[in-house]
């Protein structure tokens, strides 16, 4: 697996092996790989409000994207906290509050908006959209200037991208890109294991049963960018 899919590391490599049903400890498998130790989390106070608001909060950002052609493409998110999972994504050249707020405006439909949003304090969020988040019932929460470690699990969420995907294809227009985040998004949902989810994926994938001597099979992701395993 390591050898087959270079990006990946002892955990996501652990994560599909729970998944295949092998009872091994996740210090074996980074002792084999040579991993380095995690970084610092951030404070305990912003971490367990987080954490006791899980359920009833999403997170919004946005992340670029150059072209072939050397144009910026811009990507706007929203993130339910709970179980990771990517709600609503769009792409635009010429982001506006207008269009950022109508992108809220589809991202919770019928009643499902959350009761916190987690942003920062990006111009692109004006007045328009203040009062289109206030309408709809929902309570922003700010992070601190230059803190984008107050909005965790969207910022992990563009670096796995970028990681899995983006850093190792060449865009070439709006409509590519939005092509390829839906089919990483797809891998992201259904294949892709978390460490905040126990190793499990936002769709949530049942361990398979098989025999000891059961062949795995290899199925390819992302034009053979990584596997899944069954």
């Amino acid at each position: 697996m390591a050898s087959a899919n270079p990006l990946w590391g002892a955990p996501r490599i652990h994560g599909e092996l729970l998944k295949l049903g092998f009872d091994i400890s996740e210090r074996t498998i980074s002792n084999i790989l040579k991993k380095a130790r995690p970084a610092k989390p951030p404070s305990q106070t912003w971490r367990t409000f987080i954490r006791n608001h899980m359920d009833i909060t999403f997170s919004i950002d946005f992340f670029t994207v150059p072209t072939a052609a050397f144009k910026i493409l811009y990507v706007f998110i929203v993130l339910s906290n709970d179980r990771r999972t990517v709600v609503h994504f769009n792409v635009t050249m010429n982001p506006t509050t207008e269009w950022t707020a109508q992108q809220m405006i589809e991202a919770c439909p019928w009643d499902t908006a959350p009761i916190y949003l987690i942003r920062d304090r990006d111009n692109i969020y004006g007045s328009f959209f203040i009062d289109r988040i206030k309408n709809m019932g929902i309570t922003e929460v700010k992070t601190a200037p230059r803190s984008p470690w107050q909005n965790p699990f969207v910022e992990r969420l563009f670096g796995s991208i970028r990681r899995d995907c983006i850093d190792h294809l060449i865009i070439l227009n709006e409509d590519h890109l939005k092509k390829v985040l839906t089919e990483y998004l797809d891998y992201y949902h259904e294949d892709r294991t978390h460490l905040g989810l126990k190793k499990d994926t936002p769709s949530v994938t049942p361990v398979q049963e098989g025999s000891e001597d059961g062949k795995v099979k290899s199925l390819t992701r992302l034009v053979f960018l990584h596997n899944r395993y069954e």
